[in-house]
């Protein structure tokens, strides 16, 4: 039986571990709900053993400027098919155009602090891993139509700024294409095919929800969190066409449109 072992059961692995259990995969993961201790080498190097692939969702140590895993258990590693799940942050701010994976993954942020996910996605290509670069995910629980509903939706004028971004069972299915079509070791941009504003999504939200949109506020009225900043600063366009041409995939809910109006 094909078994998958699974670095971090967040909210994307866990739909991408209801997938390969769909599949008849066996799959085994470390993480708070995960059957396996990511502190206990013994038990972790005995599911790699046991594995036939491998998924790490865990993201890199900031503070560290580290990956968790890589450090812990790269040295057993370079045998198995290897699959991250990384970021489309490793493009930086582009100034609104279209980027694919051949544009080059920037090192620096705007604060000139080292992008450590940048550099984990590094280090997993080296391995040979089918990397994964997500834009802005969201899904049941973590969409807008929650935030409005929180009343946490925002409307920052800045025009121009857009995002990529895609639903949870989009980047499942992905995945899941990857590993049971052996695809090709390198990176793929899972994001759907229309790149929008956050005003946009929040705008047809509260459209969903009879509800009037928030007011527009600049970036400094906001008053928004370092991450959150950072997040506004920066804007570009992520090419999906590699994914479609390689894994055969194509996202169920190809814009931000028929994904709100599912959740709804």
């Amino acid at each position: 039986m094909a078994h998958l072992l699974i670095f971090g059961l967040g909210y994307t692995a866990k739909r991408i571990k209801a997938a390969m259990e769909a599949q008849g995969w066996r799959v085994d993961a470390t993480g708070s709900d995960g059957n396996v201790d990511f502190c206990d080498r013994e038990s972790v190097l005995a599911g790699l053993r046991e594995a036939s692939h491998v998924l790490s969702s865990v993201p890199p140590d900031r503070k560290a400027e580290s990956d968790p895993v890589l450090e812990a258990y790269g040295d057993a590693l370079s045998e198995k098919p290897l699959f991250y799940l990384s970021s489309t942050g490793v493009y930086g701010d582009r100034e609104g155009a279209w980027v694919d994976e051949t544009t080059p993954t920037i090192a620096q942020n705007g604060e000139g602090r080292r992008n450590a996910r940048a550099e984990a996605d590094l280090a997993w290509l080296t391995l040979g891993a089918r990397v994964f670069r997500l834009p802005g995910i969201y899904g049941p629980g973590r969409s807008a139509l929650d935030r409005v509903r929180e009343g946490k939706a925002r409307r920052i004028d800045l025009p121009g700024q857009v995002f990529s971004r895609v639903h949870v069972d989009d980047i499942a299915s992905g995945v899941v294409a990857a590993l049971t079509g052996d695809a090709p070791a390198g990176a793929y941009n899972l994001g759907d095919d229309l790149p929008a504003s956050g005003n946009e999504v929040t705008e047809h939200a509260c459209r969903l929800l009879g509800v009037e949109p928030p007011l527009l506020e600049t970036l400094e009225e906001a008053n928004l969190s370092e991450i959150a900043r950072g997040f506004y600063m920066e804007n570009r366009r992520v090419a999906n066409g590699k994914a479609k041409r390689v894994l055969g995939w194509q996202p169920k809910y190809p814009t931000y449109v028929e994904g709100l109006n599912s959740l709804f």
